[in-house]
């Protein structure tokens, strides 16, 4: 029998965060297991934190295990809704946590509510497992965009859905054949945010936060980050999510130009564009 619900993972160089994401999914969600499946997309399945990841599906019959050596983005977890066998489908950080019983009630409000094609966010809890942040402000930030912020309509985990205009990326989810995809020329870390809630919007759809399904998420990497992470990719990522989308891509240059001169800027926008327009992706 196929899952009702497929949550998966991409992976860098982070076995330790897969291992206990896993076990934490499988110890403190029984009540879902049933009617679930893990997917793991690995970036670096040669490296030895690959190789150990790649040993997890025997751990478990509902584990599965993808390598994906070629496009090395934040954005291959458009592989995760592609090699999903379930309905509804969950996008998560490789090092994330969520709070017991709240992944149960996402699969009943998905039966509940089977035809949707909205996306699902919750409240990210932080380590003091106390305060917690609902959604992202649209605010430019230190080469970032989207600012935490807290609505006070999600403190209460039986507080009612809201809309939101943009969240992190930590864990996501919608319907499978819902998913309308990252931009398949993202390279690196950068450029999700905002971007992929102002896609849904754009085809008709709504931004959700439901406050029971509270996630804690690993910021600490005391071993460094392991993927590649460079501001060109970041800027090279925001142009081609505003070309796309057909935004105005002014308030990037602003921003960015507190680091590069604008004329640089200016340039490698003329090229992404130009990049696009050449593979048929612009007009």
């Amino acid at each position: 029998m196929s899952p009702k619900l497929t949550i998966g993972m991409a992976t860098f160089d982070d076995f330790h965060g897969v291992y206990f994401s896993i076990q934490a999914l499988r110890m403190y969600h029984p009540e879902i297991m049933d009617e679930t499946e893990i997917l793991i997309i690995d970036n670096n399945p040669e490296g030895t934190h690959g190789k150990e990841c790649a040993k997890l599906p025997n751990q478990g019959k509902n584990i599965r295990y993808f390598a994906e050596p070629h496009w090395v983005s934040t954005a291959v977890r458009n592989r995760i809704f592609e090699k999903a066998q379930g309905d509804f489908v969950i996008s998560m950080d490789c090092h994330i946590l969520f709070e017991p019983g709240s992944l149960k009630k996402l699969l009943d409000f998905y039966k509940q509510n089977p035809e949707t094609n909205d996306l699902y966010q919750g409240p990210l809890v932080y380590d003091d497992l106390r305060n917690i942040s609902t959604h992202f402000d649209p605010i430019w930030r230190e080469q970032m965009y989207g600012i935490w912020k807290t609505d006070e309509r999600g403190k209460d985990p039986n507080g009612e859905p809201f809309e939101i205009p943009m969240q992190g990326l930590g864990s996501f989810s919608c319907r499978k054949e819902a998913w309308l995809g990252f931009n398949q020329y993202f390279r690196g870390f950068g450029g999700e945010e905002g971007y992929i809630h102002e896609k849904f919007r754009q085809n008709g759809r709504k931004c959700w936060c439901l406050p029971f399904l509270r996630w804690v998420h690993r910021f600490g990497r005391p071993d460094g980050v392991k993927y590649p992470l460079t501001m060109e990719n970041k800027l090279r990522n925001y142009f081609l999510g505003y070309y796309e989308l057909g935004l105005d891509i002014e308030p990037i240059l602003d921003h960015f130009s507190k680091w590069k001169p604008r004329r640089e800027l200016e340039s490698l926008a003329s090229i992404v564009k130009n990049e696009m327009i050449n593979s048929g992706f612009l007009k």
